[in-house]
């Protein structure tokens, strides 16, 4: 595959991209080494900074190991997501180079929030949307987003299947969350929530009410979250906010 050097993404996102695709596929499995930034240089036509530094992206996304004296090497299998960084959701896991799909349950329309006191779009108007999220089949998050009416408008127009919700907001509102708030409870699920994680009665899930702030409103985007632990570790790192 060739690098378009007339394209507006940087070659080194361009080759990042390539290198990912390669991991994903098994091409290039856990715990080999990729080619050298000499040879990736070589083959792509590209400068060795530029190889550089899209191994370094791939490094700080955690699909790459460097190994000093050794090479760089794909990062063996982790079932460890970062899931709270405010980089969101199904960005987490694609930095894993995890493929993950999602499905929309409840497609985004305009709603009056009539229930949950802490959703701070209680009493108000907000977009909602619901989606499922799989990895390998298998249901491993649920989702149920509210965004502010004002700030996101046109919202319920974008089709979000399989789409970082995060990466839209700041590509196409040009927003990015200053900070927010997340809060964390174990419990159990019932009726079309359990039936959609496809979980027991009795089996207890990671329950996250999550709040993000933006520079033009506060608490701009609220999500509860469900997060199926046994498919996965749910982990956050302190400081996480971007995608990239």
């Amino acid at each position: 595959m060739k690098l378009n050097p007339q394209s507006p993404i940087p070659l080194y996102r361009q080759l990042a991209d390539v290198l990912m695709a390669r991991i994903r596929s098994g091409e290039y499995a856990p715990g080999t080494p990729i080619p050298s930034e000499h040879k990736l240089a070589q083959q792509y036509g590209i400068g060795r900074p530029t190889a550089r530094q899209a191994t370094d992206l791939l490094v700080r996304r955690q699909l790459l190991l460097r190994k000093r004296g050794a090479g760089t090497f794909v990062r063996e299998d982790s079932r460890e997501v970062d899931l709270f960084s405010l980089a969101g959701t199904l960005s987490a896991f694609q930095r894993k180079g995890i493929s993950i799909e999602s499905h929309i349950l409840e497609p985004t329309r305009l709603i009056t929030v009539k229930s949950n006191r802490e959703n701070p779009f209680w009493r108000k108007k907000a977009f909602f949307f619901s989606r499922l999220s799989r990895v390998e089949k298998t249901p491993v998050l649920l989702e149920d987003i509210y965004l502010d009416a004002e700030l996101f408008a046109g919202i319920d127009a974008i089709d979000l299947k399989n789409r970082s919700l995060s990466q839209i907001v700041e590509e196409l509102y040009y927003l990015k969350p200053r900070g927010g708030k997340q809060n964390f409870r174990i419990g159990t699920l019932e009726g079309t929530r359990r039936s959609h994680l496809q979980v027991a009665a009795t089996t207890p899930v990671l329950i996250v009410s999550r709040f993000l702030d933006f520079p033009a409103a506060e608490h701009a985007i609220y999500s509860e979250l469900f997060c199926r632990t046994d498919q996965f570790v749910f982990s956050q790192t302190i400081g996480g906010f971007s995608h990239a």
